[in-house]
């Protein structure tokens, strides 16, 4: 765990920042010191989220956001400038995804996915990436992925698709922009214990108890335990990294292979 201060004064805009993962990085950058924005389609979820952050000390601006939509990123970027002069770090953690065989995939299922994780992604990269590039100052850019992205997994063909593109996207900004001091990151989380995942992928315990055999580390994963790993990465410690995507799934896609040994009940 980073020391308090880590983050001090730096402002950060979290995708997706309302609920699980999103949050939970939120709440760990408020602890460090950071100044936070969080953005959501869901105005639902993003005030309560910010609420709560606020009553432990942080200071939060929450701005209703589609990612698809350019004009309204522009928007989050300029809105975050207006209120806290400055934007250091961007985490890409918005998503969408559901479970489709390709042959029953729509071409607006495809498009609904595509459009938030890739195009989405991009678009705040770009937005956030020239006003760091003019601040002269830098920053970071950190974006969530999953390890389909590069192993393929069935039912995921549009997400897999949009999250490979992702991770090409973090090593090419990684190289361009390093002449900025901007640093490109992405981590990769396996099966995270969140109240949509877990409600949506694993509610019933069989499921959950077969999914858990694939898991060599024989657990599921926690949302603190991501948001610590980005605290790192887009802290002063990990200065020398970018370009580098971190997997956290106890092992999980390793033990993929036709020879993978599956954990005992």
């Amino acid at each position: 765990m980073l020391p308090k201060g880590t983050l001090k004064d730096r402002v950060a805009i979290i995708t997706g920042g309302g609920t699980g993962i999103g949050f939970a990085i939120a709440t760990e950058f408020a602890r460090l010191g950071a100044k936070l924005v969080l953005a959501s389609r869901s105005a639902e979820h993003l005030e309560p989220s910010a609420e709560k952050l606020r009553a432990q000390g942080a200071d939060v601006l929450a701005v209703t956001t589609d990612v698809r939509e350019p004009a309204q990123v522009d928007r989050l970027c300029q809105e975050t400038l207006r209120r806290f002069g400055a934007l250091d770090i961007l985490v890409n953690n918005a998503a969408g995804n559901f479970v489709c065989p390709a042959e029953k995939l729509s071409v607006n299922g495809w498009n609904a996915v595509v459009n938030i994780v890739l195009n989405g992604t991009f678009y705040c990269s770009r937005a956030a990436g020239l006003e760091m590039i003019k601040s002269g100052r830098g920053g970071n850019i950190l974006n969530i992925v999953a390890a389909y992205a590069w192993t393929g997994g069935p039912g995921t063909i549009h997400s897999a698709s949009a999250k490979a593109g992702v991770v090409a996207m973090t090593r090419t900004l990684a190289v361009e922009w390093a002449r900025y001091k901007i640093r490109s990151n992405a981590i990769s989380p396996g099966p995270v214990e969140t109240s949509g995942a877990g409600g949506q992928l694993w509610a019933a315990p069989e499921v959950r108890e077969a999914m858990l055999k694939t898991v060599p580390r024989g657990r599921i994963g926690r949302p603190e335990e991501v948001a610590h790993a980005a605290a790192y990465l887009v802290s002063d410690y990990a200065d020398f990294i970018t370009g580098e995507v971190l997997v956290m799934d106890g092992g999980q896609w390793l033990g993929k292979g036709m020879f993978g040994v599956k954990r005992e009940s």
